[in-house]
C-alpha cells in the first residue's frame, strides 16, 4: 500500500481511538464519582462500569496492534510480545461484545413484564446474577484470547503448508464467529422481548393519560438495545467481508473496514450515555459549564 494511505489510515484510527477513550474514561469516572459519594453501585452502574473500562483497554491495546500492522507489518506476528498485543486485543474485543449483551439482557429482564414464572424469577435474581454474567463472560473472553493467541502461534511456529493454514484460519473464523453470534442472539432476543412487553404495556395504557414511568423504562431500554442491535449488525457484517477480504489476500478493503470496526464501541458509549439520565445530566452539565467559559472569555479579554 502507498504510505500515504497507511498514514492516513494510522491517522483516523488514531483519532477513534483518542475519542473512544475520552468516551468511556467519561463514562468510567461519573460512576465512579457516584460510587464513591453512594457507597455503592446498582447492577445497572456496575455493568456499564466494567464495559467502559474494557472499551478503554480495547482501544489502548487496538491502537498498539494497527500502529505496529501499519508499520511493521512483516513483524506483528513473528515475535510473542506482539503476538500476546493481538491476544488482549482480542480478549477486551470479546469481554466488549459480551458485555454489552448482558447489559441488554438486563434491560430486558429488568424491564420487561411477562406473567411468567421462570421470567418473575429472572427479575428477582438479576441483580445476584450480574457479578456471575460479568464473571462468566470474562472467562469467556479470555479463554478466546488463549484459544487465538495459541492459533497464530502453531500457524507461526510451524512450516506448515496452505491447506493446513486454511485449516487452522477456518477454526480462528469458526471461533470468532461463534463468538460474535453468542453475544448477537442475546441482543436480539432481548430486542424482541422487550419490543414485545412494551407493545403489550402501550396495549393495556391506551386508556390511560397519566405520564407512565414504565413507558418512558421501555423507551430508554429500546432505544439502547435497538441501537446497538443495528451497529452490532453492521458490525459483524464488516468483520465477515474482512475475513472473505483477508483470504483474497485484499489489503485495502480490510483495512477500511477495520476502521469502521474501530468506531463501533465509542458510537454505541455515546447512545448509552444518552439513554442513562444520569449519564446525560453530567454530559449536559460539563457541556453548559464549558459553554459558559467560552462566553465569559471574550468578556474578560475586552
Amino acid at each position: 500500500l502507498p504510505s500515504s494511505t497507511m498514514e492516513a489510515s494510522l491517522a483516523i484510527i488514531t483519532l477513534e481511538a483518542f475519542a473512544g477513550v475520552w468516551i468511556n474514561a467519561f463514562i468510567f469516572c461519573v460512576l465512579c464519582i457516584g460510587w464513591v459519594k453512594k457507597k455503592t453501585l446498582n447492577s445497572n452502574e456496575k455493568i456499564l462500569l466494567l464495559l467502559g473500562c474494557s472499551r478503554i483497554y480495547f482501544y489502548c491495546f487496538s491502537w498498539v496492534y494497527s500502529f505496529l500492522y501499519i508499520i511493521y507489518p512483516n513483524y506483528i506476528h513473528l515475535h510473542t510480545e506482539l503476538q500476546l498485543i493481538t491476544s488482549f486485543q482480542n480478549f477486551f474485543n470479546y469481554s466488549n461484545l459480551w458485555i454489552s449483551a448482558c447489559l441488554c439482557a438486563f434491560y430486558c429482564i429488568k424491564i420487561a413484564n411477562f406473567r411468567n414464572s421462570f421470567f418473575t424469577y429472572l427479575k428477582a435474581k438479576i441483580d445476584k446474577m450480574v457479578p456471575w454474567l460479568l464473571l462468566g463472560s470474562g472467562v469467556l473472553a479470555l479463554a478466546m484470547g488463549i484459544v487465538a493467541y495459541d492459533i497464530t502461534d502453531t500457524m507461526q511456529k510451524n512450516n506448515i503448508n496452505e491447506i493446513i493454514m486454511d485449516k487452522y484460519f477456518s477454526t480462528y473464523f469458526f471461533l470468532t464467529c461463534f463468538g460474535y453470534a453468542v453475544s448477537f442472539m442475546a441482543v436480539m432476543l432481548s430486542a424482541v422481548f422487550l419490543l414485545f412487553s412494551l407493545w403489550s404495556h402501550k396495549r393495556k395504557m391506551q386508556t390511560n393519560s397519566m405520564k407512565d414511568l414504565s413507558m418512558e423504562a421501555h423507551i430508554r431500554a429500546m432505544k439502547s438495545i435497538f441501537s446497538f442491535l443495528v451497529i452490532y449488525s453492521m458490525n459483524f457484517v464488516c468483520f465477515t467481508l474482512t475475513i472473505l477480504y483477508i483470504m483474497k489476500n485484499e489489503i485495502i478493503i480490510p483495512l477500511l473496514l477495520s476502521i469502521y470496526m474501530h468506531a463501533f464501541p465509542g458510537v454505541h458509549s455515546v447512545v448509552l450515555i444518552f439513554s442513562n439520565l444520569k449519564l446525560e445530566k453530567a454530559l449536559l452539565k460539563i457541556l453548559s459549564c464549558v459553554k459558559c467559559e467560552f462566553c465569559i472569555k471574550p468578556f474578560s479579554s475586552a
